[in-house]
């Protein structure tokens, strides 16, 4: 699970030029503007990722003006997010700044203050998740199965040692894309779609993800591969066109473009290779390949490496990039294969709201 609130030791403190009452602070792999003279090098504190959802107590009210949400619901009037504070990647005098620290003041008695510790629960503090567009509510089966593994990367700025132990290692490199999350999966025989948190009902043609599957033919193209290639697939993806995120690839239909295979028999995700045959058995185009990159790198290079417009529409910055090996690996402090995300800032200073 990701810490989205955590015990972390500033690193560096930098002055911003041309600012007086505000400075830079380095937690992690993170720049984070700060208040002059409010923290020193090696001082503990909380820090709070971006996509923190901060509840409504009084220790946060002076975020309401510029960071508010108010609460989601659902068809039946159900709340499904709790309004509160949402921390999002902001700049301040030309500094970038993602996340927010607070003194260790902040935490409740009896928390953690060990460096590392998660205290996400014990300020009450959610992922926030953005609405879910119109078309991928529906009929559902129940939560994401636990089968098949969820799309979500590590972000690269809490990877530090990863990047060091795998320095000189060639990793392949893709672009991230801004969609919604596609899951189609063939299992003893059942074939299933998911969102990125539920599984769908595959009858439900109101939803899109249902009709995009539909489209693609998939549940006969997976019932091809397990014949042909001997395993239990799950395809994983990025649905993107008009009506999803604003449509910034400015295409004229929905598509589906693949980055993960996963063999659910062995509960893994196949090497690179086979996931580009795959693909394209299923009539189905991957995530834009950007080539391939030896690691050697800051987490400050590269996410200036992920900065660039996007291959699918050269007028759109990139959301990111994502880096794998080029045969598959499990890392202990990833938690899962080697794999992570790098975001583009200058897509997330324009594009999120």
């Amino acid at each position: 699970m990701r810490k989205l609130a955590s015990i972390q030791t500033v690193n560096a403190v930098e002055a911003i030029p041309n600012a007086d009452a505000i400075e830079r602070i380095r937690v992690l792999g993170w720049w984070v503007v700060v208040k002059k003279g409010e923290f020193r090098s090696g001082d503990p504190l909380v820090y709070c990722e971006i996509d923190s959802l901060l509840p409504e107590r009084p220790e946060f009210e002076f975020l309401r003006a510029s960071s508010f949400k108010p609460a989601q619901t659902d068809d039946t009037g159900a709340v499904t997010q709790p309004a509160g504070f949402r921390i999002k990647t902001v700049r301040l005098r030309g500094q970038v700044s993602q996340g927010i620290c607070f003194p260790l003041s902040i935490l409740p008695p009896g928390a953690s203050t060990e460096e590392g510790a998660d205290v996400t629960d014990s300020l009450g503090i959610r992922k926030w998740e953005p609405p879910i567009p119109v078309g991928m509510g529906g009929k559902v089966k129940g939560g994401f199965p636990g089968f098949v593994s969820k799309t979500d990367e590590t972000r690269v700025q809490v990877l530090e040692p990863v990047l060091e132990r795998h320095r000189g290692k060639t990793f392949y490199v893709t672009e991230k894309l801004d969609g919604t999350s596609f899951t189609a999966f063939l299992r003893d025989g059942q074939f299933g779609i998911c969102s990125r948190n539920l599984w769908m009902d595959e009858t439900d043609e109101s939803n899109l993800l249902v009709r995009v599957a539909r489209r693609h033919k998939l549940e006969e193209g997976l019932r091809r591969i397990l014949a042909v290639r001997g395993f239990q697939p799950a395809i994983q993806g990025e649905v993107i066109g008009p009506g999803i995120q604003k449509n910034k690839y400015d295409l004229k239909e929905v598509s589906l473009r693949v980055f993960n295979v996963f063999d659910i028999g062995r509960s893994g995700l196949v090497e690179h290779p086979v996931l580009l045959d795959v693909t394209r058995e299923l009539g189905l185009e991957p995530v834009p390949q950007l080539g391939t990159l030896v690691l050697n790198h800051t987490v400050d290079e590269l996410v200036a490496f992920s900065e660039g417009m996007s291959v699918l529409n050269p007028k759109a910055q990139r959301e990111g990039i994502v880096l794998r090996p080029l045969v598959e690996e499990y890392d202990p402090d990833v938690g899962g294969r080697l794999s992570f995300k790098v975001i583009n800032p200058k897509f997330l200073l324009k594009y999120d709201e």
